[in-house]
């Protein structure tokens, strides 16, 4: 049976006001009904680790912008996908830059998915949309959304 990953919060990490209105946005029109915790800053993000080693339910998704203060987010990513069971975690970077370079870093540290966020409202209601579309029914999860853990 398919977890339910509607009860698993999505982690937003994104520090800019702006962009970070837009996304909210977008998930409401959506009626995304995910819990959204947000972390304005990459270690703000990195924060959450312990929660999660503690037994804190882990993030169905991480959105992840990459030009972020404190640490940025290649950094995040980084210690995201070197950590033993957390890097289980889909994190799809979400920003601004259209960069090769900071797509294929980004690739290279372990990113599920690299979206380069639309100005306009009603494209960037498209890519929500996607991004639900595809993390919460297409995608083939392996945790149970009760405890993190693999499921045999």
């Amino acid at each position: 049976m398919k977890p339910d990953l509607s009860s698993q919060p999505i982690l937003l990490v994104e520090d800019n006001p702006v962009d970070l209105d837009l996304t909210l946005r977008a998930f409401a029109k959506r009626k995304l009904t995910n819990p959204l915790h947000v972390a304005r800053d990459g270690a703000e993000a990195l924060s959450w680790i312990p929660h999660w080693e503690s037994g804190e339910p882990w993030p169905a998704l991480i959105l992840l912008d990459l030009k972020l203060p404190k640490v940025d987010g290649l950094e995040v990513l980084r210690q995201l996908k070197a950590h033993p069971t957390l890097r289980a975690i889909p994190v799809v970077v979400l920003t601004t830059s259209s960069e090769d370079v900071d797509m294929q870093k980004a690739y290279l540290l372990g990113a599920n998915s690299y979206i380069v966020k639309p100005v306009d409202f009603d494209k960037f209601i498209e890519v929500a949309a996607q991004v639900e579309l595809y993390w919460r029914v297409l995608n083939k999860s392996f945790r149970s959304s009760a405890d993190g853990e693999k499921s045999p």
